[in-house]
């Protein structure tokens, strides 16, 4: 058996008021997995046990990626036996409004994600 990829989907998460790229990263990847309906797996493919016989690949684009909190992030998946996540310097900033009642500062950021779902064939 060989892992055979069955659908990439992308998604994007912002942190309007407290310039948590954590938080922006987790709204990615809940956005990319909200566009994904994977009955093809069981009605198509004929996979019963998902949790094993599935991986998946999260990539995450973010600015200060360094503080992106892995763990947090990868439990916006089912929990699926394979999951890697990869974290890379990216996303964007853009100044916001600066309003301290609703967070830290004025900075926006953007997180992008990228989920490849593999299957077991």
């Amino acid at each position: 058996m060989a892992w055979k990829r069955f659908i990439i989907e992308f998604g994007t998460g912002v942190d309007v008021h407290g310039i948590d790229v954590t938080k922006a990263a987790q709204k990615a990847v809940k956005d990319a997995v909200s566009h994904c309906c994977l009955t093809g797996l069981g009605e198509t493919l004929e996979i019963e046990n998902f949790l094993e016989n599935v991986k998946v690949e999260v990539k995450i684009c973010s600015p200060f990626a360094d503080k992106v909190d892995r763990s947090k992030v990868l439990a916006q998946l089912p929990p699926y036996k394979y999951c890697d996540l990869e974290i890379v310097e990216g996303g964007l900033t853009v100044r916001g409004t600066n309003a301290p009642q609703f967070g830290v500062g004025e900075t926006i950021v953007m997180v992008n994600a990228a989920i490849t779902v593999y299957v077991n064939r």
